[in-house]
């Protein structure tokens, strides 16, 4: 037996809100889209579940076919079983990510994020995993006072604070 490893990015355009998480059973997509319609506010999305047995296919749902597209194509870039993606506009995964770990199937979150993303993938003869994600930049140093405050203004112009 042997493993491979390989980093999958998810091609996505800048600023684009997603979540990778691992879930089962084929009416995951179901579920999901479901979650997310269920979180309101006009949000747009995306969502596709990559099956891991029977047919294994890739499921794909969501509100807006561009979403959907990029969802699907990302799925299949990763290859991996029990997994999903979701790309959302019009909203942030704070909005749904509740809502998407109340779904009975769904067992992980990897990340939820605008950041740009690799997925660390393992392949074995049997098939291909996600071992975890590369969720933006490494730190480059500790905030300040000026930092502090840019935080805080920019959480009360998107509405987060008062």
């Amino acid at each position: 037996m042997s493993i491979q490893f390989e980093l999958v990015s998810i091609e996505k355009p800048e600023n684009l809100n997603m979540i990778l998480g691992q879930t089962h059973f084929i009416k995951s997509v179901e579920d999901l889209y479901e979650a997310m319609a269920n979180a309101g506010g006009g949000i747009q999305f995306g969502i596709a579940f990559l099956e891991a047995s029977g047919p294994c296919l890739v499921r794909t749902a969501g509100n807006d076919g561009r979403l959907v597209e990029l969802a699907e194509k990302n799925a299949m870039n990763l290859g991996t079983g029990h997994a999903f993606i979701i790309f959302m506009e019009n909203g942030f995964p704070i909005n749904v990510i509740n809502n998407i770990k109340m779904v009975p199937e769904v067992v992980n979150i990897f990340c939820a994020t605008a950041n740009q993303v690799q997925v660390v993938v393992a392949k074995t003869e049997q098939g291909r995993g996600i071992m975890g994600v590369i969720d933006g930049n490494s730190p480059k140093g500790v905030e300040g006072p000026d930092d502090t405050q840019a935080r805080r203004s920019f959480l009360r112009k998107i509405g987060y604070k008062l």
